[in-house]
């Protein structure tokens, strides 16, 4: 089975790194640049796999995942954050977060919490 991924990151760069180590793997269905983004392209392509900032404008990434696990819970989402950022880890984890990975992004982590995840 390949799993439908949506990636979201208010960061180009980091959406198109994202996209690129999951593309060889997953079907990359969208990319999304905040969290209003992030759950209308939810409803629009019903990935099965989320990447998500947690610091965007617009609405967070914490915002967004609260949204999307009330809507569906079985929705995998990862968190991409910073090291410095455990406070709002922790709150991510508390709104339904199923992993995360810290920036820099490391394609091998990335891929190794994936693979955690979806077995």
């Amino acid at each position: 089975m390949t799993f439908r991924t949506l990636v979201v990151d208010d960061s180009s760069f980091q959406r198109t790194i994202v996209s690129d180590t999951l593309d060889e793997r997953f079907e990359v269905v969208g990319t999304a640049e905040n969290g209003k983004q992030a759950i209308s392209k939810f409803e629009e392509f019903e990935p099965d796999v989320i990447t998500m900032d947690i610091i965007m404008p617009e609405m967070t990434g914490i915002e967004a995942l609260r949204e999307i696990k009330r809507r569906s819970p079985e929705t995998v989402i990862v968190m991409c954050t910073s090291v410095e950022q455990e406070e709002k880890m922790r709150e991510a984890a508390k709104a339904g977060a199923d992993g995360y990975v810290t920036k820099p992004i490391s394609e091998t982590k990335l891929l190794e919490e994936f693979d955690s995840l979806l077995e």
